[in-house]
């Protein structure tokens, strides 16, 4: 388990100059409650700028699955809180249909600040570039020391990229248990981020996207003790 304030960061994921990283405000060692209070101060890349706030976590500390998403949402960014927007009802449906319990997880995202682009009032996503993945490493370093998960499950492209330390294509690593990334001690398990089955028009492939994701809960769920 990589320690905090020294972040190891995975292959392809070195720091540059430009992009000093969470390190320095990350404090060693810490629990949850102070890490989430520690990040409001973060300035490990620019998206903090433009953000109402940090987004952290959702979850009890000793949760047994650490879900991992890509970043916070417009509603997500106002409101301070991760996956209470529409994937996050998606998500939360498809915890439930797996038979798991609200203390079963922690949820987080691989980066902390709302990426946006600003068209009139509104704010599009934007997704995070590689930076701001690397960036933010050494919270998700942080959150794993500190909540112990017995399995790590990465929800779309950019979570599993932040917690493999790779680029991953979804379809070819769904459905399997991958061993332990350098850094951290828990199996992953990666699925699609709830927000791609909101994309999903025909009601039929909308059914079976949602069941899929449900399926890869299910065997994140059959890593664990209960």
């Amino acid at each position: 388990m990589a320690g905090q304030g020294a972040s190891v960061y995975p292959p392809n994921m070195s720091k540059t100059a430009e992009q000093p990283g969470a390190d320095q405000w990350v404090p060693p060692h810490a629990a949850v409650d102070d890490l989430r209070r520690a990040a409001e101060d973060c300035r490990g890349c620019e998206l903090w700028r433009d953000a109402t706030q940090v987004v952290f976590s959702r979850g009890p500390a000793g949760a047994a699955i650490m879900l991992v998403g890509e970043q916070p949402g417009d509603r997500e960014d106002l409101e301070g809180e991760p996956f209470i927007g529409p994937a996050g009802q998606i998500l939360v449906e498809a915890i439930t249909a797996a038979d798991l319990a609200e203390d079963d997880v922690y949820m987080t995202n691989a980066v902390k600040h709302f990426r946006f682009e600003r068209r009139g009032k509104r704010r599009i996503h934007d997704k995070p570039a590689v930076g701001h993945i690397v960036a933010c490493h050494p919270w998700l370093e942080a959150e794993v020391a500190a909540v112990t998960p017995e399995v790590l499950v990465a929800l779309g492209a950019t979570a599993a990229r932040s917690v493999l330390g790779r680029t991953v294509k979804i379809g070819e690593v769904r459905g399997r248990v991958l061993e332990p990334p350098a850094g951290f001690a828990s199996p992953v398990v990666v699925t699609a981020h709830p927000s791609s089955i909101l994309r999903v028009r025909d009601s039929a492939d909308r059914e079976s996207a949602f069941n899929a994701l449900v399926e890869d809960l299910r065997l994140a769920a059959d890593l664990i003790a209960r």
